[in-house]
């Protein structure tokens, strides 16, 4: 089976983010199954160490506590890019964050995006602008650890 070569999230300083989200990475990490780049899409205007900081908050409270060396190797594989989604700049910080990250292009098929839910109606046209199939769609339940 074909693994990803990165994991992108969009509402990266939210909710769902928070409770659900920055506990499951950290858990894949520590399990050793999350090993590619994770990139948090947001329109806040931090930067990645507030990100960073939200992320061991998140853990503490929703995820058992942070196990260092895990949290250490989240940090490493975790980036953060700043924008709106109906922002086609957004994009283009998304695509040079994701650097190698290259599978589609080796495959020949697409990336795939997951919308945000308030974005469902936004224009596709945006993502595809820079590589991305901009395939719509809310996870149907929660992430778990």
């Amino acid at each position: 089976m074909e693994r990803s070569d990165a994991l992108v999230f969009f509402g990266a300083t939210g909710d769902l983010a928070y409770k659900k989200i920055f506990p499951a990475l950290h858990s894949m990490v520590r399990r050793g199954t999350l090993q590619v780049p994770v990139i948090g899409v947001a329109k806040a205007g931090w930067t990645r160490d507030q990100l960073l900081e939200r992320a061991r908050a998140s853990i503490d409270e929703h995820g058992g506590g942070v196990d260092k060396a895990a949290f250490g190797r989240l940090e490493k594989i975790l980036a953060y890019v700043d924008g709106d989604y109906a922002d086609l700049e957004t994009f283009a910080n998304l695509r040079r964050a994701l650097g190698g990250a290259q599978r589609h292009e080796r495959a020949g098929g697409d990336r795939k995006t997951l919308r945000p839910q308030s974005s469902l109606g936004a224009d596709p046209q945006r993502s595809r602008a820079h590589g991305f199939s901009g395939a719509s769609g809310v996870p149907h339940r929660p992430l778990s650890g």
